[in-house]
């Protein structure tokens, strides 16, 4: 894979990141916006598989990754990512995009529609939607900002498994060991701990905190973009008849459902990679 690191800054001063993989400059760039503890890396292997074909901006929120850590804890809300990334959007002169939102990142997918829907080429929300179960919420809740340090890598693998095996059942420990890169860094000290500020449980925690507002009517902006919703057939995060609901709500709509896999599909399933191709052939 083959990518530039690109930065800018937020309203609040804030000096964040960006993975940018080459692609046409004729067809809109994808833009990749991962989960709540999650990071850029998450879509290393979308991007390698669709790039160079499509230009591919992956980024880190603030908090994450190698963007820089907010002073202010309750910064740590959708509403101020969408600020980020509209930043960001005019920055690189980006008039329309197709949008991939894991979780958090559909979130503010959704509400990006909701501030200027004609701009979103396609949309693609990963396990997530404007209803969200409380027992997704609950468990997140339980662990969000309360990641532990490991001396090795292995350690820190068999520590993402402990905490992931109903999601993701099929793993054996050289992807739990691919998945413990993607979430966790090498510290200066020598031990390997979350790539994330842990302030971010801090709003989250709050009633209210992982969205904070009404989200069918930013999901009703996509109503003329081609989306397509991805669910984890395991999810405890977006259930299937929320799934449904939202299919049934937009005309440009498709579901694929990714079996065996819970909160969240990595999206190099064969299922979600066929529907992710589909998806982009419709793409004006």
């Amino acid at each position: 894979m083959t990518w530039t690191d690109g930065y800018w800054w937020s309203n609040d001063g804030l000096r964040l990141h960006y993975r940018d993989y080459p692609g046409p400059s004729d067809r809109p760039p994808i833009l990749c916006m991962a989960g709540l503890t999650r990071n850029a890396r998450d879509f290393e292997t979308v991007a390698a598989r669709l790039s160079p074909s499509w230009r591919v901006i992956a980024i880190d929120f603030r908090g994450r990754g190698e963007s820089a850590y907010a002073k202010d804890a309750m910064s740590y809300v959708p509403l101020t990512y969408v600020q980020d990334v509209e930043k960001l959007l005019a920055e690189l002169s980006i008039e329309r995009f197709v949008s991939f939102g894991t979780s958090l990142g559909g979130l503010v997918t959704m509400l990006l529609a909701a501030t200027g829907h004609a701009r979103i080429a396609a949309a693609l929300l990963n396990d997530v939607g404007p209803v969200i179960e409380p027992a997704g919420l609950d468990r997140i809740r339980g662990y969000v900002g309360r990641g532990g340090a490991y001396p090795t890598w292995i350690h820190a693998a068999r520590g993402v498994a402990e905490l992931n095996a109903d999601v993701f059942p099929r793993y054996d420990l050289t992807d739990w060991l691919a998945m413990a890169k993607r979430l966790y860094r090498l510290s200066s000290s020598g031990r390997i701990v979350p790539d994330y500020d842990k302030k971010i449980a801090e709003p989250f925690r709050l009633p209210g905190g992982e969205a904070g507002i009404d989200l069918w009517p930013a999901f009703d902006a996509l109503a003329n973009v081609p989306t397509l919703i991805v669910r984890g057939g395991r999810s405890d995060l977006l259930s299937a008849e929320t799934a449904s609901a939202m299919v049934a709500r937009l005309r440009l709509a498709t579901l694929v459902t990714v079996p065996d896999v819970g909160h969240a599909p990595v999206l190099d399933e064969v299922e979600a990679r066929s529907a992710i191709d589909a998806l982009l052939s419709r793409v004006a």
